[in-house]
Parts: C-alpha cells; sequence; structure tokens
C-alpha cells in the first residue's frame, strides 16, 4: 500500500526557494549599486577645475580618492578588461576575479571578518588589488596588465587632481542631507 500523498515535496519547493534565493541576491545587487557614489556626481564638469598649488593638488587626491574609490576600481577594473580583449585566458581570469571583486568589495553590506578580526575596505580593496595582478601576471599578459594599470592610475589621478572637493561629503548623514535638500525645491 502505497500514500501517494506521501510523495517528498522538494522538488516543488525548490523553485520557490530559488525564486526567493534570486529575488534576494537582486535586492542585494541594488542596495550595493545604491550605495556607490553617482557617476553624475563624479563627472559633474562645474566641479572641474585645476588645483591653486601642490598642496591644493595632494588635499584633492586624498580627498577624491577617499570618497570615489570604488567608481576608481570600476574604471580601473574596466581598463584592465579593455587591455585583455585579446588574451582569451586572461579574460576568462580576470571575470572570475570580477566576481571575487563583486561580492567582497562592491557588494558586502556587512564587515568582513576572518577568524573574528574585522578587515577594513582599504586592506580588501589592496588585498583584491594584489590577487588581481598576481593572477593576471601569471597569464602571460604582462605588457597589457602593466600598461592598463598605468592608464587607470594616470586616469584616477587626472580626475583626482581636477576635481574641486568643495561639494564633497565624506559624512554619508551629511550628503544625505545636503542631497535631499537639492532634490526637494519645488521647480519654478
Amino acid at each position: 500500500m502505497t500514500n501517494n500523498n506521501a510523495i517528498p515535496t522538494s522538488s516543488q519547493a525548490s523553485p520557490a526557494v530559488d525564486h526567493e534565493s534570486i529575488s534576494r541576491a537582486k535586492q542585494h545587487i541594488k542596495d550595493g549599486l545604491a550605495t556607490r557614489r553617482p557617476w553624475k556626481v563624479m563627472f559633474d564638469f562645474h566641479s572641474m577645475g585645476l588645483p591653486h598649488n601642490v598642496s591644493d593638488a595632494f588635499s584633492r587626491i586624498k580627498t577624491n580618492l577617499a570618497y570615489f574609490r570604488s567608481s576608481y576600481a570600476i574604471v580601473v577594473l574596466n581598463v584592465i578588461f579593455f587591455s585583455l580583449i585579446w588574451h582569451p585566458t586572461s579574460l576568462i581570469v580576470f571575470a572570475g576575479l570580477v566576481f571575487l571583486w563583486i561580492f567582497l568589495y562592491f557588494l558586502r553590506d556587512e564587515p568582513l571578518k576572518v577568524f573574528r578580526f574585522q578587515i577594513d575596505d582599504r586592506a580588501i580593496l589592496i588585498g583584491l588589488s594584489v590577487i588581481t595582478i598576481v593572477l593576471l601576471l601569471l597569464t602571460n599578459a604582462t605588457f597589457n596588465i602593466v600598461a592598463a594599470l598605468v592608464a587607470g592610475a594616470v586616469l584616477v589621478l587626472i580626475h583626482a587632481v581636477v576635481r574641486k572637493t568643495d561639494d564633497l561629503f565624506l559624512d554619508e548623514d551629511a550628503a544625505t542631507t545636503e542631497t535631499s535638500g537639492l532634490t526637494s525645491h519645488p521647480s519654478s
């Protein structure tokens, strides 16, 4: 005597769990991208100008590197990607590394902890950068990678020097308050 009602429902529950997992992942990606600095702020042409002196240039570099850290990482990763178009093995390795970057740096909403030690964002950025460079250099695309890193660094430094820092807020609450104040004005 078999009981037809006793058929395991794990295969029926699986699509619901997969759908729920996919929805959660989509929401996590949207939330992670929402916390990144907007490209519009990064490329605001009204906020561009040459520094007055070397001290001002170094101050801008320091502030802009801290403020646009994620955006600068995306710029450098894109430059590396385009330099590897003609090196399929390196491109495959790079694609795997991009997923590592996405999950460990860009979309992480909690601090990374290893053996009860909290790892700060700067250490993760440096660690991922070193891992990326070393693994890509092992794929025999050394010239392309070095040229891409130099080009990416030059692009980042040019932007960091030219972008004024007067309108940037390193404090998230101040930036949110300023942004909401700017968007709430009625148009006349």
